[in-house]
This record gives C-alpha cells, structure tokens and sequence, in this order.
C-alpha cells in the first residue's frame, strides 16, 4: 500500500508519517522532496531553472519510478507530498497504480492561519520564506477542492490521533478500534 499523504508546507505531514510508521512495522517513509531538489538544481546548473521542481515532468517520472523500488522493500510506504496542481496528482496515482493498486490519497487540510502559525513556528519567516508562505496558501485554497478529497481535518488535533485515522483509512486497523 502507498499513502500519499498530502497537504499545505506546514502542515505538519512529516510528523503525522513518523507517528502513522511508528504503527507500521517495516512501513517507510519516501520523501520524493529529495528527488525535487537535486533536479532543481540541475535545471538551475543548465539556466533552465524552475520555481516549483513539481512542474518537471521528471520528477514526477522519477518519483513514481523511486516509488517502484521502494515497493520491493516494504508493503506499506507514506509519500508525504504538497501537490496542490490536480494533473499532477493525476499521474502521479495513475503511475502508481500501474504497480500498485493499493494508492491511498489523503490531504491533511486546516485553515491558511493556522498553516502559517506552524510554518513561524517552525522558524520559517513570511519575507525570507515568502515563496513557501506563498505555496502553502495555494495549497490550502487548492486543498479545499474535492479533487484533493479524502480531507482530514488537523487544525486541533495532534499527530498519533491523524495517524489512527489514516491506518483506519489505509484498512490497517478497523475504525471500531
């Protein structure tokens, strides 16, 4: 099973994947971020650089391809991910699927002050930082869509109780439990 775990930069997703794995024996995390970021800075090495890497058709590629490897080492893998353009989304499940047909997509969703709130939180400053302050309010208005369904709410709830929820989700644990 692959979660795709989406949402806002700050949303916390990283934190709710640790406490979901924490629950998963051999479950992994795969952050395709790292995948993003050594081609950005390929593209910005040729001057062809991007603002936003998910906008490489390669990256998506690459990601479903890591993806596919990753499979060969664990059945239950979380992909936490910002993915507000909905083609994108589209591929990145439609590949996935091609290997795996157990994709879970969920979007870890709260209000646009309170994403911002977590980002100062966690040091990010809203004019050094703008073009992350940016994204995640694209996010968040992008998020609301049905396209981005099966939402969970996060504003007042902590990591280990959006981390049951999504082992309800992903058929890990029954929901009476």
């Amino acid at each position: 099973m692959i979660l795709l775990l989406n949402g806002a930069f700050g949303i916390g997703k990283s934190t709710v994947a640790r406490a979901f794995l924490a629950q998963v024996p051999n479950g992994i995390l795969f952050d395709p971020e790292i995948i993003g970021i050594a081609l950005q800075q390929l593209t910005r090495l040729s001057g062809h650089g991007v603002e936003d890497f998910q906008d490489l058709r390669l990256w998506r590629s690459l990601t479903v391809a890591g993806l596919k490897l990753a499979r060969w080492k664990s059945s239950c893998i979380v992909v936490p991910m910002a993915i507000s353009n909905p083609a994108y989304l589209a591929e990145l499940q439609l590949g996935i699927r091609r290997f795996e047909p157990r994709c879970c997509h969920t979007c870890l969703v709260a209000p646009k002050s309170i994403v911002h709130d977590r980002l100062r939180e966690r040091g990010a400053d809203p004019i050094r930082n703008s073009w992350e302050f940016r994204r995640a309010s694209e996010c968040c208005e992008a998020h609301a869509s049905d396209t981005f369904a099966q939402h969970i709410d996060v504003a007042s709830r902590n990591p280990d109780e959006i981390a049951r929820e999504l082992l309800s989700i992903a058929g890990i644990i029954d929901r009476a439990a």
